[in-house]
């Protein structure tokens, strides 16, 4: 059994990955922590986790965290992870991080979207774990810099049109959607139910943080630098996202020969499905649950190709795919604990 640690418990991506850890056979949950709730049972916080998981919150103590548990995940928010993901590796635990402190390899760029960065030299090592796309570095990882959940929707839904050349890229449009889930656990204006219920507005917009971080991954797959419209949207639901992209196609293709290339690009990856055409993806569809869920159409008035994703932003947007990114880097297979259908209704 492999001991794992959950820095930073106490938000909705830390009950995530208790809940999908629990049901992981290969895996011990031997520490948790919580800055604001030292001494209290994980359980207590999050009573859906009652009489299963019986950890007690630690303080964030790097010592006291790399004592019990092997593997780490930090889950934490930006800047605060730094503090603490350098000395876990000095300690030679092996880290899946779930903020943003080392998703972006430009300094100067995360610093221009972030904040201050106090340890850069780990940029150049820390592997983006998307792992369709970096899967073999994933493997050999000390860092995982696990991805955000817009950039995950958007990078799936855009990667066959891009590694083949097919679409403008100076079309590319990304039109996002979300649950309050992905606004974080800590009380906000925003987020409140009577901020949100009954609403539906933008955010972020032309100035949304995880806008580099698609752009850094869509260059990557695309082999040439790639800027992007991107906004994203607050829905009135506890979670999922669905991504809407746009591009003007540089050949003419059919619907059908789309679908086909998508079914064949996909075909060995366990957690992207690609529906049967005109059926459009849907957050119920996927909802507690690893999978991405694809489908397009070619509008043939415009010649545009119209591409969606839908993921639970909790799941393939961060928990789950951080377990699929431990998965590689502990050469289990890649689906251990991750075998849940999604709920539904």
């Amino acid at each position: 059994m492999v001991k794992v640690a959950i820095v930073g418990a106490s938000g909705y991506t830390g009950v995530e990955l208790a809940r999908l850890l629990h049901a992981h056979p290969e895996v011990e949950i031997a520490c948790v922590t919580s800055r604001q709730n030292v001494g209290e049972e994980l359980a207590a916080v999050f009573p859906s986790l009652q009489g299963a998981i019986t950890q007690v919150c630690d303080d964030v103590d790097v010592d006291l965290v790399c004592s019990k548990a092997d593997f780490i995940f930090t889950a934490l928010p930006h800047q605060t992870a730094m503090a603490v993901v350098p000395a876990f590796i000095r300690a030679g635990k092996r880290v899946v991080d779930l903020s943003a402190d080392y998703r972006l390899r430009d300094v100067a760029v995360y610093e221009q979207w972030y904040q201050p960065h106090t340890s850069p030299e780990l940029l150049a090592e820390a592997v983006y774990g998307l792992p369709e796309v970096y899967r073999e570095r994933i493997v050999q990882a000390r860092l995982v810099a696990n991805p955000g959940c817009y950039p995950t929707s958007i990078a799936l839904a855009l990667k066959p049109l891009l590694e083949r050349d097919l679409v403008d890229a100076a079309t590319l449009v990304a039109d996002a959607k979300s649950g309050t889930s992905g606004a974080g656990r800590s009380a906000k204006l925003g987020s409140l139910f009577c901020e949100v219920n009954e609403g539906f507005k933008a955010y972020g917009v032309a100035n949304h943080r995880h806008t580099p971080e698609i752009e850094q991954t869509l260059s990557h797959i695309a082999g040439s630098p790639i800027r992007l419209t991107f906004t994203p949207h607050l829905l009135p639901i506890n979670r999922g996202i669905l991504s809407t992209c746009y591009g003007q196609l540089k050949v003419a293709l059919s619907s059908a020969d789309l679908h086909r290339l998508y079914l064949e690009h996909y075909a060995a990856e366990p957690y992207v499905r690609v529906l049967p055409q005109g059926v459009y993806p849907n957050v119920s569809y996927v909802r507690g649950s690893n999978f991405c869920d694809l489908n397009l159409t070619v509008d043939v008035r415009t010649g545009r190709v119209i591409v969606m994703a839908a993921i639970d932003n909790l799941v393939k947007g961060a928990a789950g795919q951080a377990v699929q990114n431990m998965n590689l880097m502990l050469g289990l297979d890649e689906g251990r604990g991750l075998g849940q259908l999604p709920l539904f209704p």
